[in-house]
């Protein structure tokens, strides 16, 4: 099968999960047979019509109604059971029965030619949705043997019984099977589709989580140097100067870090933002104090740690009006912990940048605090955010270390 790719697929990790959603065959896939495939096989009863013409039929009329009847039916059978309205209703099994009554009555009165109509029927039956499984199995054994016990006790068909008995059963299973198996395909299909764009949803999703935790820290970081820059131009030139550097190297930083997160490859880690953390709350005024415990972390431990110690003191250099904010990081064997307080008022309003009670809220964009709570939520953490008794706000994180309930994390946070 030949693809063509469209364009504007998903952006960088993506690629694949866009090509596989914006790709699109370029001939029409088959669909199986349809109502119209199984109209042909009435030309079987071409030689129960022959003898009616001829007059070989006992009672010409009879056997000419019950042929029409016959016809009717199987056509009604075979049509309801690929209509879409009605093929998961009794409806066709109603028709089927009908059928079935008709054609034990038309072999059982005229013999000969009538008997392939057993094959007909079984045909017809295998068309039935509902009775597809252990409920087919059993009416086509019991359908196959009566036609062949019949076929042979009235010794009028030509075909003989084993002839009747076998085609009536290989009828129905060979049409039941061929139909299970488009059904299948139709349903992989479905699904491969359904797929491709919840993998492309997902990607969407990655990129606003990095786009949202990489622009608002480094935004508030810009923005606090360069009030910095400002208060210090006219009397210190110098310490201006070197808070402009900073804004040149966190730009130029965040050039890279949004080129990464673009191509899906960007890994965060805990020891840089701890320093970028410093660096940011001594440059808001805040005073800075960072304490770590424990052995090292593992990647993605460290890096799904890193966007909580990003999102943290965002928060803290936008809203607390904080004079001094804690970083605590403490693991064992088993769990780290993450602490992050302030002696500040805390967020001013519950949005992107977290609520001011208890632990995370309601709606989860995979925005601030809420994107965070969800990404350490699928690795078996917590996030917990709220007011630090009188005054203050703190933002915990526990996340376990073992590398089984890290197995979705390292997605998660690129």
């Amino acid at each position: 099968m030949r693809w063509r790719r469209e364009r504007g697929g998903a952006p960088g990790g993506g690629a694949e999960q866009g090509r596989a959603a914006g790709a699109r065959p370029c001939e029409q896939e088959p669909k199986g047979p349809g109502r119209y495939a199984f109209l042909p096989w009435l030309l079987m009863g071409l030689g129960a019509f022959s003898n009616i013409i001829h007059g070989k039929s006992g009672n010409p009329w009879l056997a000419g109604a019950g042929l029409l009847v016959f016809n009717s039916l199987y056509v009604t059978v075979v049509f309801s059971a690929f209509s879409p309205r009605l093929r998961t209703t009794r409806y066709p099994v109603y028709a089927l029965a009908a059928l079935a009554a008709v054609t034990y009555a038309v072999a059982l009165g005229f013999g000969g030619e009538w008997f392939l109509f057993f094959p007909l029927l079984s045909l017809a039956s295998g068309t039935v949705r509902t009775l597809r499984g252990k409920p087919l199995a059993l009416w086509l054994i019991a359908l196959s043997g009566s036609a062949g016990f019949l076929s042979g006790w009235y010794d009028k068909s030509p075909w003989g019984s084993f002839g009747i008995g076998y085609g009536t059963f290989l009828s129905g299973m060979v049409t039941a099977s061929v139909l299970s198996l488009f059904d299948t395909i139709q349903e992989l299909r479905a699904t491969r589709q359904e797929l491709a764009r919840n993998a492309v949803e997902k990607e969407r999703l990655r990129f606003s989580r990095d786009l949202h935790d990489l622009l608002g820290h480094t935004l508030s970081v810009v923005v606090v140097k360069a009030e910095a820059v400002r208060r210090l131009a006219p009397r210190n030139l110098d310490a201006a100067l070197a808070q402009a550097a900073d804004i040149e190297a966190v730009g130029r930083q965040a050039l890279t870090e949004i080129r990464e997160a673009v191509t899906g490859y960007r890994e965060g880690s805990l020891a840089t933002e701890l320093d970028r953390a410093r660096s940011a709350l001594g440059g808001a005024g805040i005073e800075p104090v960072v304490r770590q415990s424990g052995p090292p972390l593992p990647p993605q431990a460290a890096a799904l740690l890193g966007w909580v110690v990003r999102e943290g003191v965002t928060n803290a250099v936008r809203h607390s009006g904080a004079g001094r904010c804690e970083i605590e990081v403490h693991a064992d064997d088993d769990r780290v912990r993450l602490t992050i307080t302030d002696d500040g008022r805390g967020p001013v309003s519950s949005g992107a940048s977290g609520a001011p009670s208890g632990a995370v809220p309601g709606p989860v964009g995979g925005t601030g605090l809420a994107g965070l709570a969800e990404r350490l939520a699928a690795a078996g953490g917590t996030l917990r955010s709220g007011p630090d008794g009188r005054r203050g706000f703190r933002v915990t994180a526990e996340l376990p270390v073992g590398a089984g309930d890290l197995a979705d994390a390292e997605e998660l946070s690129r």
